[in-house]
């Protein structure tokens, strides 16, 4: 008797288990509409998810992605790695070749692997900038530039040796950005100048090393963008900040830090011009 009116009641169990399922919606409207898309906006928020660890949400024209704030944005673990990234780098560290010809190498596949999974951070890095967690942006962008460099370096086939170069530049303006938005944050705007500086200059390293020139850097949309930048910081830096560049210009020519002398140098005159 007893054993009956347990399985019996078991059954129900299942049957209102099943008929709750079927009454929960999968249409995503009423989500949607209470966080409507604004055309031409990237709009971001951070909620607090079931597991009750923050997620990164963008809104999109059809839909929104979510991310989770460390690790792989979709939370996928690939071959038990933080990503394909740290996967394919670990196979390089621990590979040993047969001879001396022997070279380790990225297939089509794990470069495409690799690519898919970079636009996974790109929408979390920009996410990110907007939410003002520069730090996570720095992380991001600098993980995204090393995958560039795996590809670039052990890519079997040309095409996918060169196919993200194309990023490479965009993405050394982000990483800039992050990190001279957080110097701001933190009241170091010599800090923030060096950080685009630094950003600007590693662009330049990077177009004359492809083959383009001079006037094409110019024309850069990124170059334009930090230099934007970079002049609206000159205009908000006190006069004593002048005397303090000239004094450190001072001990980098006699130091024979030339390299950090023709920035401080640079930012001496804009601030003179500014001035």
């Amino acid at each position: 008797m007893f054993s009956r009116y347990s399985t019996q009641a078991g059954r129900e169990g299942v049957s209102d288990r099943s008929e709750e399922r079927r009454r929960v919606s999968l249409d995503l409207n009423n989500l949607l509409g209470d966080w409507p898309y604004e055309p031409g906006q990237i709009t971001v928020r951070v909620i607090e998810g079931d597991d009750g660890e923050p997620k990164v949400q963008m809104r999109l024209d059809l839909g929104m992605i979510q991310m989770e704030v460390s690790g792989r944005p979709d939370g996928v673990r690939p071959e038990g790695h933080e990503s394909y990234l740290e996967y394919y780098e670990a196979m390089l560290e621990d590979y040993e070749p047969t001879d001396e010809e022997d070279q380790f190498v990225l297939s089509a596949e794990d470069c495409r692997l690799l690519r898919e999974e970079a636009v996974q951070y790109y929408h979390r890095y920009v996410s990110l900038m907007i939410l003002g967690d520069y730090l996570g942006v720095f992380r991001d962008t600098t993980r995204n530039l090393r995958v560039l460099d795996l590809c670039r370096d052990y890519a079997e086939a040309e095409e996918d040796q060169m196919v993200l170069e194309q990023f490479r530049s965009y993405l050394l303006m982000m990483q800039s950005r992050a990190l001279a938005s957080q110097a701001i944050a933190d009241n170091e705007p010599n800090g923030a100048l060096f950080a685009l500086e630094h950003g600007l200059d590693a662009i330049h390293d990077t177009v004359l090393a492809t083959g383009r020139s001079e006037e094409e850097y110019e024309g850069l949309t990124e170059v334009q963008v930090m230099r934007g930048m970079r002049n609206e910081l000159m205009k908000k830096l006190p006069a004593s900040q002048r005397t303090e560049l000239a004094q450190r210009l001072e001990d980098a020519i006699a130091a024979e830090n030339y390299e950090l002398a023709a920035i401080l140098r640079d930012e001496l005159k804009n601030l003179k011009d500014h001035a």
